[in-house]
């Protein structure tokens, strides 16, 4: 397994932070991981300059792990369906430069109150579609539940909808502890479930009251989750941490380097 680290980190800070793309990639690098995900909303242009995306991931030592794509509408507005897949389509035209970089479509969220179980179907219906797209032109296509306010897939009947409305052939899924468990859904469990669904791994902490907490600090059981990916499932693809504490909100370079660190000894 190796490891990479999620920008969202950096993201979370909203106008608090004034850094840039370069600064966040060179400090992923100098940490230690060897990939990257990095948001549409962090990606700071370079969609339009894949060649220079290259570049600087090169100079930096990080592979292209996956492109997190979220809209303002959370995949659940009927009459968006059409916008939000001509965004996927462009964001596919960006990754198609990095083979074997996967497109991760965010969590659906409910903004208009429709209900969760109507806003899972026009969600799986639009992630079929992206996944459909991604299969004809060779880009993966996965989903990314989160618990965020608004989330409509949190709880494990919330699981199961999404996975139900959407084809395993076409959609995969990337599975994150510190979600998992703020669902208060058991994380072992969750993905033996959903095992054959795993595309790669967010690795991040969160106590089970919900509040989150720097890597090895909650109750996710990181050394536990990754035996058990290791041991139970197979899994032998890409372990990308996630932080998203109070710490981090301090400094993020620091905190995803104490992460890094905290991984090294666990994952060889």
């Amino acid at each position: 397994m190796k490891t990479g680290c999620q920008t969202f980190t950096w993201e979370m800070l909203g106008d608090r932070w004034t850094g840039s793309t370069e600064q966040v990639v060179e400090a992923i690098g100098a940490a230690g991981y060897v990939g990257i995900e990095i948001t549409n909303n962090m990606i700071g242009g370079y969609d339009r300059d894949a060649a220079g995306f290259g570049r600087l991931l090169s100079s930096a030592g990080l592979a292209f792990v996956a492109y997190a794509f979220s809209t303002p509408t959370g995949f659940t507005v009927e009459e968006k369906a059409d916008e939000e897949l001509a965004a996927i389509s462009e964001a596919m035209d960006f990754i198609s430069a990095f083979p074997g970089t996967i497109l991760s479509l965010g969590c659906p969220t409910d903004h208009r109150g429709i209900g969760d179980g109507k806003a899972i179907e026009i969600a799986g219906r639009i992630f079929n579609r992206a996944g459909e797209m991604g299969k004809a032109r060779g880009v993966p296509v996965a989903l990314h539940p989160s618990s965020h306010h608004g989330s409509v897939v949190v709880s494990r009947a919330q699981y199961e909808g999404i996975m139900a409305a959407t084809d395993p052939a076409l959609v995969k899924w990337v599975p994150d502890t510190g979600h998992i468990i703020r669902g208060a859904q058991d994380i072992p469990e969750t993905l033996s479930l959903f095992r054959d669904r795993i595309a790669y791994v967010h690795l991040k902490d969160a106590s089970k009251a919900g509040e989150w907490r720097m890597m090895g600090a909650g109750d996710c059981d990181i050394p536990g989750v990754i035996a058990h990916l290791r041991d139970e499932l197979g899994f032998d693809g890409w372990l990308v941490g996630e932080e998203e504490s109070e710490e981090a909100g301090r400094d993020p370079s620091a905190a995803v380097k104490v992460n890094r660190q905290y991984l090294a000894g666990i994952v060889a």
